[in-house]
């Protein structure tokens, strides 16, 4: 996929009128440079670049392609987006430029937009192995695993390179064919010994029982730079492995470290989530639900897996959906981005109190509608659908106006060890508050408020399922989930471990593994460590300090 080529051809001659002030081959020289500014992430020198050249030939395609991969880099997925469309636009057949348009409106939760882009993009019949790999991760994100993995599969027979090796490692672990994802990182490891990622993702696949593994990550985070975005990858691996084996301090000296390393990288605006709780609370009261009686849309039947992040909502989503009349759709963003364009209203956060205050006042069956009809291409065939974005917790009162026949179930765990799970774990671009004890635990009362409050306003249509109850005691809290749901008790909930369909979340090595207690009261293990975090939940009244 060429990046910076010639700026040549008809449609990118500079603007008439007088002698240009740019030739071509300066155009491409700009290019090249804004692309090395990017790769080393100074994005306003790169986004420079792409002006002065656009300034001067604005039908560059490979101007606008430069723009999109800056937006993606630097996290402006609505300005990539619309890079992307004026490639498309000015070449048809820019098989590169439809997939990271996919690329783009999936990411955002454009689910039918993204469809659209990729079958464009395969349609051209694109021969680049990035284009290739670009292609299969669009269809993991819409779910597809298996498809993703050809493409994948794909990418690396025409490469002949492992870099392709990642992605294929992500898809297979998905799928839960582990012991390939292995064979696919250590070919990675083999190429690119100090690969962060791919040692991070070796930690994850299973249980260690010695340092062989440890002494080699130790040894490259010993020489990588302070700073170096690989830091995190190392250290939360490392601590996961010397957990694994029972070093209980050297495992919390490390996941300290990962959570320092990634919080450099990240902002936490914990004001600005204060004031979204609030408005929250104060908008989607008792009274506002009382007047929601007769607004919604009827049709169809969505499950909510709400919660906190690592607390078992992987664990109960599979339960429900090994019955045979619920599919997976996986982590969906619709609901939040219906309420965006409900109310009209735009932003890059992924909520704000703006938002929440329009959206109460707007058009509940409109909303509900929108839900449903932008989740068609990824939730299945069967009467229902489970939709397991934790974070759709904060919409609630929301949901159960726009669509009265969802069934909404919480999954609840004890303080201590939701917020210490969360600390320990290396997350995507999500759940910024958890990469600081007193900030992770301070949020979990906000989210512990929030949720008192839900259970007065929507009463008995939401249910609370206790994650220790349920790995405890697997059946009775089962039949009490499918019961709740409406639907007929099958004993396949109970197997829910043997299913071959894919988990794309962090918990996709563990599902594949019966209901256990092992991670009851795991925090205890570094209660010494956790001062910070169980002050603030003892101050709440959310915990109490060990004898």
């Amino acid at each position: 996929m060429a990046l910076t080529g010639n700026i040549s051809g008809s449609n990118m001659e500079p603007p008439s009128g007088g002698a240009p002030k740019m030739t071509p081959a300066q155009a491409s020289g700009f290019l090249a440079r804004g692309y090395k500014a990017m790769q080393r992430g100074d994005f306003k020198e790169a986004g420079g670049c792409c002006s002065l050249v656009l300034k001067y030939f604005p039908d560059a395609k490979e101007a606008h392609f430069l723009v999109g991969l800056i937006g993606i880099e630097s996290g402006d997925w609505a300005t990539a987006k619309r890079a992307f469309r004026n490639v498309v636009s000015l070449d048809e057949s820019h098989a590169a430029g439809w997939a990271q348009l996919a690329r783009c409106c999936v990411t955002m939760g454009q689910y039918n937009l993204a469809e659209k882009a990729l079958q464009n993009a395969m349609a051209n019949k694109p021969e680049d192995p990035l284009v290739l790999d670009v292609i299969g991760n669009v269809h993991s994100l819409l779910g597809d695993q298996v498809e993703a993995l050809c493409w994948f599969d794909r990418a690396k027979a025409k490469a002949k390179s492992s870099f392709f090796d990642l992605s294929r490692a992500k898809a297979l672990t998905f799928l839960g064919r582990l012991d390939e994802a292995r064979e696919a990182l250590e070919a990675v490891l083999r190429e690119k010994p100090d690969a962060a990622i791919a040692h991070w993702m070796i930690s994850r696949l299973e249980t260690v029982t010695d340092h062989t593994h440890l002494n080699v990550m130790q040894e490259i985070a010993a020489r990588i730079p302070s700073g170096h975005p690989d830091a995190s990858f190392l250290h939360y691996a490392i601590g996961k492995e010397f957990e694994d084996l029972s070093e209980w301090d050297e495992a919390f000296s490390a996941y300290e470290a990962g959570a320092k390393a990634r919080r450099a990288h990240v902002t936490f605006d914990e004001a600005e989530e204060t004031r979204l709780f609030e408005t929250l609370e104060a908008t989607l009261t008792p009274e506002w639900f009382e007047r929601q009686a007769t607004a919604g849309f009827d049709d169809a039947f969505p499950i909510f897996v709400v919660g906190q992040p690592r607390t078992g909502t992987t664990l109960i989503e599979r339960i429900i959906t090994a019955h045979s009349d619920v599919e997976s759709a996986g982590e969906l963003q619709q609901f939040a981005m219906a309420m965006k364009r409900v109310s009209e209203t735009s932003s890059p956060r992924p909520m704000t109190p703006e938002i929440v205050e329009k959206i109460a006042k707007g058009d509940m069956k409109a909303l509900g509608q929108l839900y449903l009809e932008t989740t068609k291409t990824v939730r299945g065939s069967s009467a229902h659908f489970v939709d397991k974005l934790p974070v759709n917790y904060l919409y609630v009162p929301l949901i159960v106006a726009a669509l009265p026949n969802a069934k909404i179930i919480h999954i609840v765990r004890d303080p201590m060890d939701s917020c210490f799970a969360s600390y320990k774990q290396l997350f995507a671009d999500a759940y910024y508050h958890s990469y600081d004890q007193e900030e992770m635990a301070r949020h979990h009362v906000r989210y512990r408020n929030l949720m008192a409050q839900w259970r007065e306003v929507v009463g008995p249509r939401m249910l609370d399922v206790v994650y220790e109850d349920t790995v405890a005691d697997l059946e009775p809290n089962a039949r009490k989930i499918i019961d709740f749901l409406g639907l007929e008790w099958q004993d396949a909930c109970l197997s829910f471990h043997e299913q071959k369909s894919a988990v794309t979340t962090a918990s996709a090595a563990q599902v594949r593994e019966r209901a256990h207690t092992r991670s009851v009261g795991r925090w205890k293990n570094f209660e010494q460590h956790l001062g910070p975090m169980q002050s603030v939940l003892i101050n709440a009244d959310l915990t109490e300090r060990s004898a």
